[in-house]
């Protein structure tokens, strides 16, 4: 290599070098793990007020919600008063280097004329900047690990407060209403399979559980005209499709289908009677395993022992004294009595009792 190619490579390492030496002195200061510490800051703060807006919309189960994000709260203060410690304890600890580097820098500079003095220098400074870098990198991730296993327990509660938000959302935006006593439990974007098994035309929407029925709404844009089989016209459909009493469910199965299993399915039958005997949805981005557990739960009428507002007495009456036969003919009450219910229609007259 020439002596001018030789200078313009070392002017090139050096010019390199003072970048990353600019870039350590702004990575010693930890801004990142500072505004991290902000950022979760007011994500923990912000509990409460989540908590309270989904109760103001009516989300009546958990009711030990309010206690888990105060205590949230009531925790953060002190462990981020720790972490801060740490990190302004780590800065002055990193000072000496970044003063030796800098001085290593400006010796480099000074003798930036002189390839054979740079040439000795550079290594050793390049040396000093990759252990210093490498010293930073192990206090950042020191620092993470200082309150990785709280993030993971508040983690766990705001995904849970953002399924419900999403839930309560798409309710705000239902073409039906929720009866009197009936609390929403969880809700997905999902696809009903009406053949048993994924179509190509099979509708898709929200799969919504409530403590009392499982509901299906469609909700998507469906081509009203193609040209080469491409839609040229579009028109959003949104209608209940599935409204089927969870308590008359007999089996429930999540099943993971699929390249690699990475599709959630769930299949729910119904018992002898009811007019939807079976149902397949193919759910997008919950597990089939947790709305397995979810419904079972809902038919045992689990979820009424963790409701934060108890259903209404009168509801409850009214289901438990509805008639069996018709007045008018005298023919079996087929149709499922729920809470909520202020009437029901024989099947067999039209006659419609109220209750």
């Amino acid at each position: 290599m020439s002596t001018n190619d030789t200078g313009a490579q070392l002017a090139s390492d050096l010019s390199s070098l003072q970048t990353e030496a600019n870039s350590l002195e702004s990575k010693a200061r930890f801004a990142g793990a500072r505004s991290a510490l902000e950022s979760f800051e007011n994500e923990v703060g912000g509990l409460p007020q989540r908590v309270a807006l989904a109760r103001s919309h009516g989300y009546v189960f958990e009711k030990g919600l309010e206690q888990q994000a105060g205590d949230f709260v009531g925790r953060w203060g002190p462990l981020r008063a720790t972490v801060e410690q740490h990190i302004d304890q780590e800065t002055a600890a990193l000072q000496p280097d970044l003063r030796a580097l800098e001085l290593q820098m400006s010796q480099l500079n000074g003798w930036s004329s002189d390839v054979s003095v740079v040439q000795s220098m550079l290594g050793q400074a390049k040396n000093s900047a990759s252990g210093l870098d490498a010293r930073i990198s192990a206090v950042e991730s020191t620092l993470a690990g200082m309150y990785e296993s709280f993030k993971g327990e508040v983690l766990k509660l705001t995904d849970q407060l953002g399924r419900v938000e999403w839930m309560q959302t798409q309710l705000a935006e239902a073409s039906f209403q929720l009866m009197p006593s009936e609390g929403a439990l969880m809700a997905v974007p999902a696809v009903w399979c009406r053949q048993g098994k994924p179509a190509k035309d099979d509708p898709e929407g929200v799969l919504l559980l409530t403590d009392q029925r499982l509901l299906f709404e469609q909700k998507q844009e469906v081509a009203t005209k193609k040209v080469l089989f491409i839609a040229t016209e579009k028109q959003k459909v949104q209608k209940l499709l599935v409204d089927a009493p969870v308590g008359k469910s007999d089996c429930v199965k999540g099943t993971k289908q699929g390249l690699m299993g990475h599709e959630d399915h769930i299949d729910v039958t119904f018992v002898s009677g009811t007019p939807l005997r079976a149902a397949h949805f193919h759910l997008k981005g919950q597990d089939c395993n947790l709305w397995q557990g979810l419904i079972g739960r809902a038919k045992a009428g689990d979820f009424d022992r963790d409701r934060t507002v108890l259903p209404d007495a009168l509801q409850a009456e009214r289901v438990k004294t509805a008639p069996t036969k018709c007045p008018s003919c005298g023919g079996a009450i087929t149709e499922t009595v729920l809470r909520g219910m202020d009437s029901i229609t024989s099947g067999f007259c039209g006659t419609v009792i109220r209750l």
